[in-house]
């Protein structure tokens, strides 16, 4: 099984909250702030949305950076993903 958004959804998994700081202090499970970055994972058609006309411009693999309060969070297989618009997208970071 997959999982497929419609319109202009995107599944993201979110990224690992990091483990020690920079400096080295290892930060204990609950004082972890998850990371606003994500791998996407699969992208909705985009198409007329509401109206709209909706070009996609995410795709799998794509590593981004999203709006902290949003999204819907699903269990999928065992596996956390979050369901967003693409607009909740703020940025496509590029190596």
């Amino acid at each position: 099984m997959k999982l497929v958004p419609l319109g202009d959804k995107v599944v993201i998994k979110q990224m690992e909250a990091e483990e020690k700081t920079k400096s080295g202090i290892v930060l204990p499970t609950q004082s972890k702030e998850k990371p606003q970055e994500a791998e996407v994972i699969a992208v909705g058609p985009g198409g007329k949305v509401k109206g709209e006309e909706v070009e996609m411009m995410v795709k799998p693999g794509d590593h981004v950076i999203y709006s902290k309060y949003i999204g819907t969070e699903i269990k999928f297989d065992g596996e956390t993903y979050i369901i967003l618009r693409q607009s909740d997208i703020l940025a496509i970071v590029e190596e």
